[in-house]
């Protein structure tokens, strides 16, 4: 099934029900009134929206700009950073070695999660100089996840997937690296698709921990890259297992693949730091800008029979 969240009812606004071609919605305010009560409750309000998203009455237009992110606000958001091509071409761009473990233990950092932007809220710059990029995402929505959970009992608790445009300011993230204590002004809200699916509705696209399609990326009307997210090192339960062994996480915790990359430069990019380094490898210099005032990203996944599954993130940077 899927699920979204109206913008109205709240700061956590009102959950809904999406039909299969994303054009119609139901309340779901008998059952739970936002995503993160139903989270909350998940065995027993899952089978209800299920049923709510069957039933062939009741439906309303939906227009992507009433959504909110699935989640508007979360109580953690973790961004790891599976896709090892990114890694290696991100840490080339600052002058870095990758870490020697780079294939064995995942990177993750925790970002801002108590604002998050909705799919077509404009992305904001304060200043053109900070180096504005996109990050093209896929991302799992978690129910409680104990400490100590372990890959292999990781898939019970993985409840949702969606996509994120995970903005990062390029330019500020050397500074704040050289603290050695982490990202943190270099990484301002993050928007999430419009819709949250259930696993089972991306069919065998989705096995392993990992789903098995492109992330279709557009900038300024413009087809940049189409990277595989199958090609993810670390599964989504590889990265339960990393974040758990510490610590427990409570349902509503969202975690991120890191930007999707693929060694094979033909499908292109999902951020335009890669762009950039390929640049400079090929060429002595990164010659594309990063995103200014007005420019458009445009965000999503079509599955084989060319269904958007997840909605679009569409922002324009303001």
């Amino acid at each position: 099934m899927r699920l979204a969240t109206l913008r109205a009812g709240g700061r956590d606004g009102t959950l809904v029900v999406v039909r299969g071609d994303g054009a119609a919605y139901r309340r779901a305010a008998a059952v739970a009134g936002t995503l993160q009560e139903a989270l909350d409750r998940w065995d027993d309000v899952a089978p209800k929206l299920d049923e709510l998203s069957r039933q062939s009455n009741g439906w309303e237009p939906l227009r992507v700009a009433d959504l909110h992110s699935p989640l508007p606000r979360a109580y953690e958001w973790i961004d790891g950073s599976a896709f090892l091509n990114h890694v290696r071409l991100a840490r080339r761009s600052r002058g870095a070695e990758p870490p020697p473990n780079l294939t064995s233990d995942p990177l993750v950092y925790q970002g801002g999660s108590g604002v998050l932007l909705a799919p077509t809220e404009p992305i904001p710059l304060g200043s053109p100089d900070w180096g504005l990029d996109f990050e093209g995402e896929v991302c799992a929505i978690l129910g409680d996840v104990p400490l100590g959970t372990t890959a292999a009992a990781a898939t019970k608790h993985l409840r949702l997937l969606c996509l994120a445009n995970d903005v990062t300011l390029r330019n500020l993230v050397p500074g704040e690296l050289a603290k050695n204590f982490g990202f943190f002004q270099s990484k301002p809200a993050t928007a999430f698709s419009p819709f949250a699916l259930t696993p089972d509705e991306l069919g065998p696209a989705w096995r392993e921990g990992r789903v098995h399609l492109p992330l279709r990326v557009h900038h300024n009307g413009q087809l940049v890259g189409q990277c595989d997210a199958g090609e993810m090192h670390f599964s989504f339960f590889d990265l339960i297992g990393h974040v758990a062994r510490t610590r427990a996480f409570t349902a509503g915790t969202i975690l991120g693949s890191g930007t999707v990359s693929n060694e094979d430069r033909s499908r292109g990019i999902s951020c335009l730091v890669e762009r950039r380094m390929i640049e400079q490898l090929e060429g002595g210099a990164a010659k594309t800008p990063y995103l200014q005032r007005g420019d458009r990203v445009r965000i999503e996944m079509l599955d084989g029979d060319g269904r958007n599954l997840f909605g679009s993130i569409e922002q324009e940077v303001a």
